[in-house]
């Protein structure tokens, strides 16, 4: 049987180090830092992030957060923030040398879960 994605990326530590990076790529994205920046709660993103990502992947079941739609509701993102958050995520496993295999399996997830993100 073939690892999980989760496997695939590292396990907790590797997912928690990759959310991390992404955040903090956000943080220094003109496009998107503004969301971010005078967050009082950052480090509850950084960990909500990394557990969400540890459970979407096939990690164990830690995520104990909003789904997508609720969690972004009233945020009104549009495209071209939604599409700045994955380059960061993309950049992101680059820095953690994840293969491609793994990065299109990221991006699918990502683009599955754009209709709950956009403009809600």
């Amino acid at each position: 049987m073939a690892d999980s994605l989760y496997e695939r990326l590292g396990g907790s530590e590797g997912i928690t180090q990759i959310a991390s990076d992404a955040l903090d790529n956000h943080l220094i994205n003109p496009r998107i830092k503004s969301r971010y920046e005078h967050l009082d709660h950052l480090e509850s993103v950084r960990s909500g992030a990394a557990n969400f990502f540890i459970s979407a992947t096939g990690g164990p079941d830690v995520y104990e957060g909003g789904n997508m739609l609720e969690t972004h509701k009233g945020m009104n993102i549009d495209e071209a923030e939604y599409m700045a958050v994955v380059d960061d995520i993309l950049d992101a496993l680059d820095k953690n040398s994840i293969a491609q295999r793994e990065q299109e399996e990221v991006l699918f997830a990502l683009y599955s879960m754009r209709r709950e993100i956009l403009h809600v």
